[in-house]
């Protein structure tokens, strides 16, 4: 299935139905009176969130979506029928923008989840309606009221505990099939992740969900390589798992670069936990390993964890320091507290 994490959607809700003007006419009836029905409501349009989607992709094939308009009234009284509403599904972690895709509509973070975009319109009155003890015969009906339409934003946002970022080829792809039961592309070349990938870890009967991001390199906040239009989806993380690659001349400078470009796309992401693993320690020489260690550890004013995601050395010592940090941020967030 291909992923689209972004869409733009036009919706439209129903008009409502005219009223009728009708008089009734029956045999040994002298005086029938008006019986002109109302008009049916137009149909409106929501979102829900439902379970089993993790992509916006059935958007990019039809952006387009109307509600029928409701039922014109008829003699003998009788209403037209009220429109059916239009549903769009999305999955959970959903985000609607209005046009100018920085107004937030909605936010659907729970299955089951819905929120009204459009309302139909309601249906006109038929002259039955307006008669009165000095209107006998009113020959006046309503037409339907319009409906609303609009352009919206559907912008998704996966709902992982953890996220990891990183360079290309810094080995992210590899911790996550080496932690969890995800199988995605490892190769090694450049960009081999071009989009997100989920994965649930399991350890010590706890479990979470840690998201690969695709690599980010200098200038993405400028657009260059893939952008940080993905670092989206690290925004509803507890914690950041930032990987780098061990065999790189300047492990310092890699972590700098990829500090700047969570800075530079805001959202407080440089203000997250950060959890910082020096990876590819099987390739690396003992002594080269520990100069690098010290230098990462002095520019980064905290701890830094050596794993191999080849070999899964030091890899669970960093699972377990990924659950503690989520599980104390999820308490703090509920208000809840947390002890050490």
């Amino acid at each position: 299935m291909k992923f689209l994490d972004q869409a733009k959607v036009y919706v439209s809700s129903g008009q409502g139905g005219p009223g009728a003007v009708s008089f009734r006419r029956e045999k040994f009836i002298e005086f029938g009176g008006p019986d002109g029905g109302n008009g049916g409501k137009g149909g409106d349009v929501w979102v829900e969130c439902v379970d089993g989607l993790n992509t916006l992709i059935d958007y990019r094939y039809q952006q387009h979506f109307r509600a029928q308009r409701g039922g014109h009234g008829a003699g003998r009284q009788r209403s037209g029928a009220n429109a059916p509403d239009v549903v769009l599904k999305v999955p959970k972690g959903t985000q609607v923008f209005a046009e100018d895709n920085e107004t937030l509509l909605a936010d659907l973070t729970e299955v089951g989840q819905r929120v009204l975009l459009c309302k139909g319109g309601d249906g006109g009155f038929g002259n039955e309606h307006y008669k009165s003890s000095t209107n006998r015969a009113p020959r006046r009906a309503d037409p339907g009221w319009p409906g609303e339409e609009k352009w919206i934003w559907l912008r998704l946002k996966l709902i992982a505990d953890a996220g990891l970022v990183g360079l290309p080829n810094a080995g992210k792809s590899t911790f996550l099939s080496r932690v969890s039961r995800a199988k995605p592309k490892i190769a090694d070349y450049p960009f081999t992740t071009l989009k997100p990938q989920l994965g649930v870890v399991q350890s010590n009967d706890r479990e979470f969900v840690l998201a690969d991001l695709p690599g980010l390199i200098e200038g993405a906040a400028e657009g260059a390589g893939l952008g940080h239009r993905f670092l989206g989806h690290v925004e509803r993380c507890a914690v950041i798992l930032h990987l780098i690659d061990g065999t790189a001349e300047d492990p310092v400078a890699a972590w700098k670069l990829i500090r700047k470009e969570l800075k530079a796309y805001g959202a407080d992401l440089d203000k997250k936990p950060e959890i910082i693993g020096l990876n590819k320690i099987d390739a690396i020489p003992a002594d080269e390993l520990k100069a690098k260690m010290t230098k990462l550890k002095r520019a980064a004013k905290r701890p830094v964890f050596a794993l191999s995601g080849v070999s899964g050395e030091g890899v669970s010592a960093v699972v377990d320091a990924l659950y503690d940090v989520i599980a104390r941020t999820r308490a703090e967030e509920k208000g809840e507290v947390v002890d050490d």
